[in-house]
């Protein structure tokens, strides 16, 4: 199995960085897990002889602009995605990015506009991509310390807690890749339903945004239960900020992620 970084907060030389996240993914089939904000993931992508036009799925792990918005720029394939995706969503506070105070932090296209470009496929229970990459759907929230406070409103300001938050699991031998775009749902929550839904508890790697923001109680929480997975790989990027990057780089000697990366992982 082999991971391309297309889109990351950060770059490598030569590379496009933007805040966002798009990875793409070669496996028993080529699929493309977001799509950032902007069209840097094309950009980024032909950089490494990387044709986008030629694979068929693209997977959306959550409704926000920064892991969507690049939609605008493909089509013609199967967009594969939790229905709450489309809600017109908001930050409390707004603190939001240059450009962007009072803006709806959602995806800018609607469901009308995407169904016209894409063959939609929106399930919140796990759904097989193919024979070894499942989209995990709607992520049981259980633990004590993940997804209990939320700085997002809906447009009728109600809490939004980001129900619609996902990510992949990859079976890969008798071990698996856990792939998260942001892990609103707890990076925690997600790896135990991937365990859950495919029966197998040994994890390879597990990479992405971790949404941790802090060395706070949910950090030190989340740094325990990982120390209980012995995990192999552990890759947390894009919405995990430095205060908790500084905290696992401690704790599990990390590599930063960023876009130009390829992570390789060996089937033997």
């Amino acid at each position: 199995m082999k991971l391309s970084i297309l889109t990351e907060n950060t770059a490598s030389e030569e590379f496009c960085s933007e805040h966002g996240l798009s990875y793409y993914i070669e496996h028993d089939i080529d699929i493309l897990f977001d799509t950032g904000h902007s069209d840097v993931f094309l950009q980024n992508a032909k950089k490494l002889n990387i044709d986008i036009d030629k694979i068929d799925t693209v997977v959306l792990s959550h409704g926000h602009w920064d892991h969507g918005d690049g939609l605008r720029y493909i089509s013609n394939k199967k967009l594969i995605c939790h229905p709450e995706v489309f809600q017109k969503r908001y930050r409390k506070n707004g603190d939001l990015p240059a450009g962007r105070q009072g803006e709806n932090i959602g995806l800018e296209l609607s469901f009308n506009e995407l169904k016209n470009k894409f063959d939609i496929v929106y399930t919140r229970l796990p759904f097989e991509v193919s024979k070894n990459i499942i989209f995990l759907g709607e992520i049981p929230r259980l633990n004590f310390f993940e997804s209990k406070e939320t700085s997002f409103a809906l447009e009728n300001n109600i809490d939004d807690f980001i129900i619609d938050d996902s990510g992949l699991v990859i079976k890969l031998n008798d071990e698996i890749i856990i792939i998260s775009g942001c892990a609103h749902s707890g990076i925690c929550n997600m790896i135990e339903y991937a365990k859950q839904v495919t029966g197998i508890d040994k994890i390879r790697a597990v990479i992405g945004g971790f949404h941790l923001k802090e060395n706070n109680y949910q950090t030190q929480e989340t740094i325990k239960y990982l120390k209980k997975q012995d995990i192999k790989e552990m890759y947390p990027s894009h919405c995990t900020e430095l205060p908790a990057l500084a905290a696992f780089y401690n704790e599990f000697n990390i590599k930063q992620l960023k876009a130009g990366m390829i992570l390789n992982f060996d089937k033997e």
